[in-house]
């Protein structure tokens, strides 16, 4: 059985830090063969917004928008409905691919067999 990986980062440029190792994780694990969930919650989720993930910038880190199109290419990466409605922003405003779903797909994909959930 495939291991699979939820990893839901909450935070953004605020706590660039845990921000950047959560998308490296996410990263990291999808070119270990994983199968990986990225949640985009609080404010990760500008990050779903074209052009947002450009913009960010932490030294010595791996650039964020390589790393959130390394998991759109293998993975999935969500936006978490309640934080994309907080921020006003719709399913036609979200870069390709990243799908809207709220706390129920979460759990079942972290209550999964085989599954491990991260949160940052």
């Amino acid at each position: 059985m495939q291991r699979s990986l939820v990893v839901k980062v909450t935070v953004g440029a605020d706590e660039p830090e845990r921000c950047s190792q959560a998308f490296t994780v996410a990263a990291t694990a999808v070119a270990a063969g994983a199968q990986v969930s990225l949640w985009l919650t609080g404010e990760a989720a500008w990050f779903a917004l074209p052009g947002r993930a450009e913009q960010f910038e932490l030294p010595h880190a791996a650039p964020l928008d390589g790393l959130l199109q390394a998991v759109l290419a293998e993975g999935h990466v969500t936006l978490c409905t309640q934080c994309a409605a907080r921020r006003e922003i719709g399913a036609d405003d979200v870069i390709a691919d990243v799908r809207i779903a709220g706390a129920a797909a979460f759990v079942e994909e972290s209550l999964a067999d085989g599954a491990q959930a991260l949160v940052y």
